[in-house]
């Protein structure tokens, strides 16, 4: 099997001679990195690493993170002084006429800093879509980091109705959410934890406040545990009691939105089918227009890669992405229904790494 930086530089296009990853200090830091040397570990705060065109990773570490970087993959150069880094990723970029950078995610700063000891005719260009094409289909190693996190996530997700009680607030229902992932082997949380309660939980993007949860109010809970880096990201809507009628249908509806989404996942479909199958059964529902955000993206180290499955998408889904799967509902002054897995595409179809029970659930 080739090396994660041998299958970068395999997509190297328009003539790029070497990518550069390059680490500011937080939160300025680029998951690219620990991808390519596989650490596990170490912050690697200005730090820096380049593929070659024959698939050669070289890092750029201080002293602090020497010992780290020896256990990881690479050749590992270590620099005392920002002269000795210089001077040591110069050598390495010799005869390089063109260099990429993940724009994505690299400080102006740092690229100022690399033209500072570039010859004044290389040309820097952005790197993202080559970067992004290669995360994008992960290894089985990447794929068994993710299921362990998405395990996690599950455990949780079946433990919340013993969670919610009348009087419970989101934020307390939330911090309890991160102690359960943490004591069940995660190691951290993959993004902040959403636990919307009543109308609130029609806004999509919401962070939990002090609100009380109430008897029949909606009780939407959007999370992810991370494991060994990787993330995992699951949405659950359940109820206090029971709700009013408008948001038990809703839930009927996102179910079978989600169902006809699945259908649609597999290596080689466009990635805008899923949602075009999910959003036409909700637009063919009383709840038109309420489906206000994409079917889902792509899932690795960072909670939002780039695997758009959107109406307008124009990738195609390969065996090895992992993505979420997350149609909902929002009804303004009312609530919410949302439901998320994490989603790994096969050759013939899709398997959902997340496991929890889909059907319409009242405590």
């Amino acid at each position: 099997m080739s090396s994660r930086a041998e299958r970068l530089a395999h997509n190297f296009t328009d003539g790029v001679d070497a990518i550069v990853v390059m680490n500011a200090s937080e939160p300025f830091l680029d998951t690219t990195f620990w991808y390519l040397t596989g650490s596990s570990s170490g912050t690697f705060e200005g730090s820096r690493a380049i593929v070659t065109s024959d698939g050669s990773l070289h890092t750029f570490v201080s002293i602090l993170e020497e010992e780290t970087a020896k256990s990881a993959n690479g050749e590992v150069h270590v620099y005392n002084t920002d002269a000795d880094r210089k001077q040591q990723m110069q050598e390495i970029l010799k005869g390089c006429k063109k260099i990429g950078v993940n724009y994505s995610s690299t400080a102006y700063g740092s690229v100022e800093w690399m033209k500072s000891f570039l010859d004044v005719d290389v040309e820097i260009v952005d790197a993202t879509k080559i970067i992004s094409d290669t995360i994008a289909v992960k290894d089985e190693k990447e794929i068994e980091l993710i299921a362990k996190a998405c395990k996690i996530t599950s455990t949780v997700a079946e433990e919340l109705p013993d969670m919610i009680y009348e009087g419970a607030t989101e934020r307390d229902v939330a911090s309890e959410m991160g102690i359960r992932m943490l004591r069940l082997g995660g190691t951290g949380l993959a993004f902040d934890t959403i636990a919307a309660f009543g109308a609130h939980s029609s806004e999509p993007h919401y962070s939990p406040a002090d609100y009380e949860l109430k008897n029949g109010d909606a009780a939407l809970f959007d999370f992810g545990s991370k494991y060994g880096r990787y993330c995992s990201d699951l949405t659950r809507t359940i109820f206090l009691g029971e709700p009013e009628p408008i948001l038990k249908r809703a839930y009927e509806v996102v179910r079978q939105a989600q169902i006809a989404g699945l259908a649609e996942m597999r290596d080689g479909a466009d990635a805008s089918a899923p949602d075009l199958a999910a959003r036409k059964v909700i637009e063919n529902s009383e709840f038109k227009g309420r489906f206000i955000h994409s079917f889902g993206h792509g899932i690795g180290m960072n909670i939002h890669e780039a695997i758009y499955v959107s109406p307008k998408s124009q990738q195609k889904l390969r065996a090895g992405n992992v993505v979420s799967a997350e149609p909902g509902v929002y009804i303004p002054g009312i609530g919410g229904v949302r439901i998320e897995d994490t989603v790994l595409i096969t050759e013939d179809g899709c398997r959902l790494l997340t496991d929890y029970d889909h059907s319409f659930t009242v405590v």
